[in-house]
């Protein structure tokens, strides 16, 4: 049973979200096709980084939480991972988005961006031997200053907003990845490459990663969902 345990937190992880996209009132399933495209076209580059982070011993999978089926240095889990996880956080963001509205966040949207730049850009310089903190923080930056004088994205205070909801989820979701709950964690880090800074047993570094990964998702979702019309 332990070695389904990565498995059967992705299950758990986004099996309401999938039976809610049917419901009449959301119909999220007509944008499966979008998502797919956006999920996959995010997670190329994110799993490109997580076989090297892996073969550098950045950090490693303990298989004994996993089925042992292996792909390019990765858990099988692992590659699920891109896809199942930012199922669950794009199905939340469009249901917030389908009942509430939020336009007015957009007024924050020069703050955080301004706030993103500069507390990653700090932390990169002062902490650039560590490369999980460095990598993670440049990509934040690249992501916002990218969405938002580039791509003129007017949603980013509210994707930030519905992120910090998705921490309800991230931290046990997270956390038993980095070992809460268990005698040993699935993800184990190298504490030479990042802060130390963790909230339960889940690296700072991750929740950076997971914000990154969902506005890059959410951007391609909104761009792949447009284009079909």
């Amino acid at each position: 049973m332990m070695s389904f345990t990565y498995i059967l937190v992705l299950f758990f992880t986004v099996i309401i979200c999938f039976i809610a996209s049917f419901d009449k009132r959301l119909q999220f399933n007509k944008h499966f096709g979008a998502f797919l495209k956006a999920s996959v076209l995010v997670a190329i580059p994110f799993i490109a980084w997580d076989v090297w982070f892996t073969a550098k011993g950045v950090w490693w999978f303990n298989i004994d939480y996993t089925m042992g089926l292996n792909i390019a240095g990765l858990p099988l889990e692992e590659w699920l991972f891109f896809i199942f996880i930012p199922f669950s956080c794009i199905f939340t963001y469009y249901s917030i988005d389908k009942f509430f509205k939020m336009e007015w966040l957009s007024g924050f949207n020069n703050l955080i961006v301004f706030v993103t730049v500069i507390v990653c850009s700090v932390t990169a310089l002062l902490y650039y031997d560590k490369i999980y903190t460095l990598i993670t923080s440049l990509s934040a930056i690249l992501t916002v200053v990218y969405l938002h004088f580039i791509a003129k994205a007017d949603w980013i205070s509210k994707a930030s907003l519905v992120f910090t909801i998705l921490m309800l989820g991230f931290l046990p979701v997270n956390g038993i990845l980095t070992g809460t709950g268990l005698d040993t964690p699935i993800v184990n880090y190298n504490p030479d490459d990042f802060l130390g800074i963790r909230i339960l047993k889940i690296p700072i570094e991750d929740a950076v990663y997971g914000y990154t990964q969902f506005l890059l998702v959410l951007y391609f979702f909104k761009h792949f969902k447009q284009s079909k019309k």
